[in-house]
């Protein structure tokens, strides 16, 4: 069974285990599909109100683009498992094995990809965060403040996950290039995650 099948019990059961995976990773994954998830529950509680009709039809695409979120978030909690394998057959290798330097620094590059990708999704979604709570119900929007910090704190997990691995990467042009576009877009999304949880604050007073 993949890690994205279990319940809530036995993912926290394996998540306190010593076990490698799943960790910070795969948790910042399904953080970031909670997350998503209340801005589709947002949704859920505007469309077909009569306050609401004029973005009912935002709303439905906006909706339809939070569920694609939810799947793909869900299959990167197995896809960081998957990429740290490599990882872990390399540590396990000899130092002085001729070998070990080449497939360590292969490994840490498809151990970073993941949260690469994990922090990309996260900045879609509080794109798609801002605009549930600016058009959503004034009843549920709470739900997508809550949503967006959920979601800030995916965004920071997965930039952290990228680090461990770029910074041990002996290619550091790449890893540098890496860095810098992950912490810029990084940057940028914790004040859109901030802003979204203080406009939604001042809203409902």
């Amino acid at each position: 069974m993949s890690f994205k099948e279990y319940d809530i019990q036995k993912f926290t059961e394996a998540l306190s285990s010593k076990d490698p995976v799943p960790g910070g990773g795969g948790a910042s994954a399904l953080v970031a599909a909670v997350g998503i998830s209340l801005g589709n529950m947002v949704g859920s509680l505007t469309i077909g109100k009569k306050k609401y009709a004029a973005v009912e039809t935002e709303m439905l695409i906006w909706m339809k683009k939070a569920q694609d979120l939810r799947l793909s978030l869900l299959e990167l909690i197995d896809a960081d498992a998957d990429a740290f394998l490599p990882l872990s057959e390399v540590y396990k290798m000899p130092k002085d094995d001729p070998e070990r330097a080449e497939r360590m620094e292969k490994a840490l590059e498809g151990a970073a990809a993941v949260p690469m990708q994990l922090l990309e999704l996260c900045c879609e979604v509080l794109d798609l965060m801002e605009r549930f709570a600016e058009n959503g119900s004034v009843l549920a929007i709470s739900d997508a403040a809550t949503g967006a910090v959920v979601c800030k704190a995916a965004l920071q997990g997965a930039w952290i996950n990228l680090k461990v691995n770029t910074s041990a990467m002996k290619d550091r042009e790449k890893a540098e290039l890496l860095e810098k576009e992950a912490q810029d877009r990084k940057e940028i999304y914790e004040i859109k995650a901030d802003a979204i949880y203080k406009s939604v604050m001042e809203r409902i007073g």
